[in-house]
């Protein structure tokens, strides 16, 4: 079992070695947190996107997207039903209201799990900000005490 260890027990090499690895945790869990609001953000706009469904809409022109900025010509046909990319190059057929309700679950797991990066990355946070007082603190300590021993 760990044995929890204060820092200022620490050498300054173990608080430069943990200072670099708690520097690594915070940029892994910043940059999840930032993929998983990236991929929740791609959800709601398709979810959003599922509001011009309707029976208006039946027979409209409209530009389909070939790639991010190409398009070619169309027409709405069926306000009914859509392809969702339910992942790893999988489509499936979903009513327009199912392809909704998908979307508000993929959402909500997500938010799920930002929600439970967010207090470990503050941690982390936490403990390197702790790290580099007590490595200031240490180095103020070693620059002070030769000019002390001159004196």
């Amino acid at each position: 079992m760990a044995q929890a260890v204060s820092v200022a027990e620490l050498g300054l090499p173990q608080l430069e070695l943990l200072k670099g690895q708690l520097e690594q945790e915070v940029e892994f869990l910043s940059s999840s947190l930032a993929q998983l609001k990236v991929v929740q953000t791609k959800f709601v706009e398709a979810k959003e996107c599922l509001n011009v469904l309707h029976k208006g809409n039946e027979g409209k022109d409209l530009l389909v997207p070939l790639t991010s900025s190409m398009y070619v010509p169309g027409k709405l046909q069926d306000v009914r039903t859509v392809l969702v990319d339910v992942g790893t190059g999988y489509y499936v057929e979903k009513s327009a209201e199912d392809a909704r309700a998908f979307f508000k679950r993929k959402i909500e797991f997500l938010t799920r799990q930002m929600e439970k990066i967010q207090p470990a990355l503050q941690e982390k946070h936490a403990m390197k900000q702790a790290v580099l007082e007590m490595l200031a603190q240490k180095l103020q300590a070693l620059t002070a005490a030769p000019a002390g021993a001159k004196a």
